[in-house]
């Protein structure tokens, strides 16, 4: 009997410890998940030509603004050129400071209708007092047409369409683009070029000509 009665006690004790090992991870692993700072949400405000006040916009009401905005700086390397572009080829210039939560962290200023495409400078003193360089950037083709979408008083640009190296790509002309016109300066090529062909034969055939008569009356 009191070997039975030690018997269901290990076992007790077993299922006790069990259930403790089982249940300490998971209310550790909520402690950290409740300890877990918050991340605060993205946004970014406008200033600059045209704008009589910031344009503020925050992920939780403007995502795909903000997340587009950003998408024109984010890409650019830890140093760009020194120098850029003379001050009357800048064109408007806007300011674009971006935010985590309502703390500013990085600054740029924008160029979108500089002569040679678009133009990004990045300040070497940034809100956040991170360590970087100045430096001039080549900004992406839809520069222009993401700002206007975010709000920007900008007039709107046909001629640009998104994906590209370092930035997007301009649509071809529609005269580049006429398949009927292409086919026919083929073929009108492939004309000269059988008629050169022809009469550089016939040329060749009268010299060979020419000179088998020479050969024969010098034989007789």
């Amino acid at each position: 009997m009191v070997e039975r009665v030690r018997r269901l006690l290990a076992v007790v004790a077993m299922v006790v410890a069990a259930a403790v090992l089982t249940t300490a991870p998971t209310a550790q692993a909520a402690g950290a998940h409740r300890a877990a700072p918050k991340t605060p949400p993205a946004g970014v405000d406008i200033t600059g030509v045209g704008l009589t006040e910031p344009l503020r916009l925050r992920a939780d009401t403007a995502p795909t603004q903000v997340v587009a905005v950003i998408d024109q700086v984010s890409w650019f390397g830890r140093t760009g050129e020194a120098k850029g572009p003379k001050p009357a080829d800048l064109g408007p210039k806007y300011t674009i400071v971006v935010l985590a939560g309502d703390v500013p962290k990085q600054t740029y200023d924008l160029y979108p209708l500089a002569k040679g495409g678009p133009r990004a400078f990045r300040p070497a003193k940034q809100p956040d007092l991170r360590k970087t360089t100045a430096g001039w950037f080549l900004g992406r083709l839809t520069m222009s047409e993401t700002l206007r979408a975010a709000g920007v008083p900008l007039e709107r640009r046909l001629d640009t369409v998104t994906g590209g190296v370092g930035g997007g790509d301009r649509t071809p002309p529609e005269d580049g683009l006429n398949p009927g016109r292409d086919l026919d300066d083929a073929i009108a090529e492939l004309q000269r070029l059988l008629l050169l062909n022809v009469g550089v034969m016939l040329v060749i055939t009268v010299g060979l000509a020419g000179i088998a008569l020479l050969v024969r009356r010098r034989t007789r």
